[in-house]
């Protein structure tokens, strides 16, 4: 097992970060606790068990909060990795739903069925769950998890599929004027739609989908799980790869990452193997080598985006193109017509089968699903409630 941030969270932070130097101020303050109403949808007879682990935002300690919102610091950890305290909360039987709190936290909802999971600590903190490894002790259990940060500003809340596509859920937030918005719900029949589709794609993505020895299907793994580990060939994306860095030889891409800001751009061309990006005034500011396919699926690596204001915001326009394929067919970046999406034969096919069967078209299918606000996230300055909605597996 390895110790991993999710790249969704890292994501999600990011955002959050733009949210609050753009956004307006929250209306009100926001409570040290928000109640979370989970509804237990998913028709299954087995034990629901609810984990609300993350970071105190308070004082940046690592823990967990229980069912009143009451927060516990993990104690130390070990070489090798030691049992975690058990940080399960009883969740509602099929057909019911239960309300727990959740405290100024940035960190995860895990729900599993029928199994409480195994969280280890070692001497950096925890180690989440990592069922890309067939050794992981969480291999076999049927579980998910939302992202959340909850903060003097407001609850930024995801579902993500980032590393995997497995027990579907939506998630909402009642707002100060006490409406409701929610995103995440699959379309009728899109669970089984999903995994049908994903096993019909040719060129190993029917390997990313992981079943138990009853049958019972657990997951869908991310492609990039699926290069990492083997499942998926890892030249599955060269030939994009290959042919956007032809075009723009002898084309400019031209990069517009901030949609506030449209007199911000950067142009991209390719000169001897390397996509180098001037300002209008053709001074480099930042170069990136051909990607690979888990730099893409991953955006990182050669695709790294760190919090600046250059090279970041590039990375991220140029991992959604890779992702959605749009490169090809619009020099001028981020594409976000959708109808443009996913149309190249060489794709994340992956992302493309995910957001075809959300109900709303929304999804965290990469890391940077987020830009031009494909993601499913909600978000409210001052929430009065937020939901956890566990769907059937149908």
């Amino acid at each position: 097992m390895l110790t991993r941030i999710s790249t969704a969270l890292l994501a999600a932070i990011a955002l959050i970060g733009a949210l609050l130097t753009l956004g307006p101020p929250a209306t009100a303050a926001v409570p040290d606790t928000v109640p979370l109403k989970i509804t237990n949808n998913s028709g299954r007879g087995d034990a629901l068990h609810v984990y609300n682990l993350g970071t105190l935002l308070t004082t940046g300690q690592q823990g967990w909060a229980d069912a009143n919102g009451a927060f516990h610091a993990w104690p130390a950890g070990g070489t090798p990795p030691t049992p975690a305290p058990d940080a399960s909360i009883t969740g509602p039987a099929a057909g019911q739903s239960a309300t727990i709190r959740i405290p100024k936290f940035s960190g995860r909802l895990y729900f599993s069925y029928g199994r409480k999971l195994d969280f280890r600590l070692t001497t950096g903190g925890l180690v989440q769950p990592a069922v890309q490894n067939p050794s992981d002790p969480n291999r076999d259990i049927l579980f998910n998890w939302s992202e959340y940060t909850l903060n003097d500003s407001g609850l930024w809340l995801n579902s993500t599929q980032v590393d995997m596509f497995s027990a579907p859920y939506a998630v909402g937030v009642q707002r100060a004027d006490g409406s409701t918005v929610s995103t995440g719900h699959l379309r009728t029949g899109g669970y089984n739609g999903f995994f049908s589709a994903l096993r019909a794609q040719p060129g190993g993505w029917a390997n990313l989908v992981q079943s138990r020895s009853d049958g019972t299907v657990l997951r869908a793994l991310s492609p990039l799980y699926g290069v990492e580990t083997g499942a998926l060939p890892a030249n599955v994306m060269d030939d994009y790869v290959n042919r956007v860095w032809q075009k723009y030889a002898t084309t400019t891409l031209t990069v517009t990452p901030f949609a506030d800001q449209p007199g911000t751009k950067y142009y991209g061309r390719v000169s001897g193997g390397v996509m180098n990006f001037t300002n209008a005034s053709g001074t480099v500011l930042t170069s990136f080598q051909k990607p690979d396919a888990a730099s893409i699926f991953g955006c990182h690596r050669l695709l790294d985006a760190p919090n600046d204001a250059v090279r970041g915001p590039i990375s991220r326009t140029l991992c959604a193109g890779f992702n959605r394929s749009t490169l090809l067919v619009d020099s001028n970046q981020p594409d976000t017509t959708t109808a443009n999406f996913y149309q190249d034969a060489v794709t994340n096919h992956y992302a493309r089968k995910i957001h075809a069967q959300m109900a709303d078209g929304k999804a965290y299918a990469f890391a940077f699903d987020d830009v031009g606000q494909q993601e499913s996230l909600v978000h409210d300055g001052a929430p009065r409630q937020a939901y956890l909605t566990l769907d059937p597996l149908n």
